[in-house]
């Protein structure tokens, strides 16, 4: 197949180095040092068994428009780049190409094909002006909840830390021939590629974890298992759950752990910083908007009050504007 991903980083990069070595037409969406490493010497992939290997993509570029028609697009850029980005992923389309969304948080296709009392309703946090939506469209989308873990220790270089699981979901539900097809293309790349006729579920449990630990970790520097161990941040972290909670569940999500388990999972994951707090570190923009915002804005839909996401979001907001780069 023909796979362009679109912002190829930690995830991205590891995403498209295992589908190069499997013997897919990778295309790698990069930029600066990184795309320079990768054009000169290939993409190194360092695995958390201690083996490497270097993969070879189809094509290494920062233009989208140069790769021309794919199959796939991948979309690992994070969620704030999208707006910015999406204009030009026209370029990539075949009348069949899939768009897989790999963003934290609540997407911007949350209510379509979602067929509730809030279908076509446009989550702002996410998609403002609607750019995203015109650029891809809903019938292209592919729901994708991300577990691995990786960094890029040096341009051209990703380390894989933990992880292998990239879950799958068409928005409506269905268990459609493509969505097989993509599921069985990462599964030969040595991925595990479930799917879910409701995707929205895997999403929520993922989301309801970052909603917290991800801005508490960005405000305090602290690791999953400080937070999870210290009793007020724990007893913070709960209570921004449990609004996250209320409002799923106002949507008719069924959870199928406690929250105390989800915290403990957490916790078990040890002194791991919050992709929030490592972009926080860096002085890049976070994902604030639709891991945190996009909840808060869905609670004043359904009128649900979230009082603590409302004060952790307004200060991870303010910690922005005074630690990212101008």
């Amino acid at each position: 197949m023909k796979i362009c991903i679109v912002g190829a980083g930690a995830i991205g990069g590891y995403l498209g180095a295992k589908l190069a070595l499997a013997g897919e037409a990778v295309t790698l969406i990069a930029r600066g040092f990184h795309l320079e490493a990768i054009q000169k010497n290939g993409l190194k992939l360092l695995m958390a068994d201690g083996s490497s290997q270097i993969a070879t993509p189809f094509l290494a570029t920062s233009d989208i428009q140069e790769a021309g028609p794919q199959d796939v697009v991948i979309l690992t850029v994070k969620a704030h780049s999208v707006p910015a980005i999406a204009p030009f992923l026209p370029a990539l389309y075949n009348p069949h190409t899939m768009v897989v969304t790999a963003q934290n948080g609540v997407p911007w296709w949350y209510f379509r094909k979602h067929g509730g009392e809030y279908e076509g309703t446009r989550i702002q946090s996410v998609d403002p002006d609607g750019i995203i939506e015109a650029s891809i469209g809903a019938e292209r989308a592919i729901g994708c909840v991300v577990y691995p873990a990786t960094e890029i220790i040096e341009p051209g270089v990703i380390k894989h830390i933990e992880g292998d699981r990239f879950t799958l979901g068409e928005i409506d539900g269905s268990k459609s021939d493509r969505i097989q097809l993509l599921a069985q293309t990462l599964k030969q790349a040595g991925f595990k590629a479930p799917i879910r006729n409701q995707i929205r579920t895997e999403i929520w449990i993922k989301l309801w974890g970052n909603v917290a630990f991800n801005p508490i970790s960005a405000l305090t520097g602290a690791t999953l298992e400080d937070i999870c161990r210290y009793p007020l941040t724990r007893e913070l972290a709960r209570q921004m759950m449990t609004e996250t909670q209320a409002i799923a569940e106002n949507l008719g999500i069924k959870f199928g752990i406690t929250l105390e388990q989800r915290i403990n999972g957490a916790e078990n994951v040890g002194s791991h910083k919050t992709s929030m707090l490592q972009d926080i570190e860096a002085r890049r923009p976070t994902e604030i908007d639709a891991i945190v915002g996009a909840v808060a804005e869905l609670g004043k839909l359904i009128q649900i009050p979230t009082p603590h996401i409302d004060a952790i979001y307004a200060s991870v907001k303010l910690l922005e504007t005074t630690k990212i780069k101008i």
